[in-house]
């Protein structure tokens, strides 16, 4: 970012945004009937026998607009987009006043204010290479796959200001030289966003990023328990087109979300992420707010 670019009101620069860090980012498959519980009436949910695909994107930015914080977007779902499809975002926690209003205003994303506390605890070398490989044994990617961590555990736990509260497990990884990080590769993460009380329009935004990744051990997640579905159901109504919970809901399926079932997980080192500034995409009137 230029020494003498303006910035707004919130001490973010002119977009696009620059991110560096690192992250985790975890495939999980959610029910349908939840993800469809926090997803806005308009857009059509990408789904396959009652599932949809979901999880989260845990991150550590070292440089940011706003500093050094943490992050976590619990995603609810995919969306179609076509010819592709977006993600849907259900929440994003952060340790970082500033980034919450930008997320929130800025952004259109659910952000909210929450502590994050790490540790690393020592586990032992049988401990480490007698955890199961699963999805990735299925690609003779498991075999050695504890050789690229260091003999660590690494616990944080996040709790939001709603009470709500995460606690996610995985091993760490060893970054010294010697070690694989994997190939450099460039995607981008298209997603929708709005439908708050910050910000009534349906937006699009783009995070194009830029790292090294390799597949890792799911994180093992852990939390409240999240309520039955009919619960759910119940604290639930439609206005206009849109889905309207209390909080007890909104954080029953975040809750759900993080503890459905892990399929893949990425590691994301030496990460850039450039997020582009968000565009109306929907016409959709102010009124209906998704709450979730």
């Amino acid at each position: 970012m230029d020494n003498g670019e303006t910035k707004d009101a919130s001490g973010y620069g002119k977009p696009p945004w620059i991110f560096k860090g690192s992250a985790l980012y975890q495939l999980h498959l959610v029910k349908a009937k939840t993800a469809r519980a926090c997803i806005p009436k308009d857009l059509r949910l990408v789904e396959a026998f009652g599932y949809t695909l979901g999880g989260f994107f845990l991150a550590s930015y070292d440089d940011s607009p706003a500093g050094v914080f943490d992050e976590l977007v619990v995603i609810a779902g995919l969306v179609w987009n076509p010819p592709t499809s977006c993600a849907w975002a259900t929440k994003v926690l952060v340790n970082s006043d500033e980034a919450c209003e930008h997320g929130r205003k800025e952004v259109g994303l659910p952000s909210q204010v929450a502590r994050f506390s790490k540790r690393i605890t020592s586990i032992s070398r049988q401990q480490d290479s007698s955890r199961s490989t699963g999805f990735l044994n299925m690609f003779g990617m498991g075999t050695g796959l504890s050789d690229w961590y260091s003999r660590d555990r690494m616990d944080v736990q996040v709790t939001a200001e709603d009470t709500s509260s995460f606690n996610l497990t995985s091993l760490v990884p060893a970054f010294s030289l010697d070690k694989w990080m994997g190939p450099s590769i460039k995607m981008s993460l298209p997603s929708f966003s709005g439908r708050t009380q910050h910000t009534p329009d349906l937006l699009k935004y783009s995070c194009k990023i830029q790292c090294r990744v390799r597949a890792v051990h799911p994180a093992k997640v852990s939390g409240p328990t999240a309520l039955l579905n009919g619960e759910m159901e119940q604290s639930s109504d439609t206005h206009n087109g849109c889905t309207t919970l209390d909080q007890s809901a909104r954080e029953s399926i975040s809750t759900a979300v993080m503890l459905s079932k892990p399929i893949f997980a990425l590691k994301f080192s030496c990460m850039t992420m450039q997020v582009e500034a968000p565009v109306v995409v929907s016409d959709c009137p102010k009124t209906s707010l998704r709450t979730c």
